[in-house]
């Protein structure tokens, strides 16, 4: 279910809102939603030369198998 949100935004910024919002055929709050859900995916997601790096990190990926493989197994402690 949708929810509703309450943005402030002074005047100039609501008018360039307004302005890309029309010339891409859109409403303001389509707009809003779009853009926070790219920064969204942007910043919580690794980008590609991260995500090379550990791929290519053996040692990391030792270790990230065998921490996987104790969770299976129940193995090790929590540490909060």
């Amino acid at each position: 279910m949708p929810n509703t949100v309450t943005l402030t935004l002074n005047d100039d910024i609501y008018a360039r809102f307004c302005i890309y919002a029309d010339t891409h055929n859109r409403s303001v709050a389509n707009l809003i939603e779009t853009a926070a859900l790219r920064y969204l995916q942007e910043h919580e997601d690794t980008d590609e030369f991260e995500t090379a790096e550990i791929a290519g990190n053996n040692l990391l990926q030792a270790a990230l198998q065998r921490a996987w493989q104790d969770a299976k197994e129940r193995q090790g402690r929590w540490v909060p």
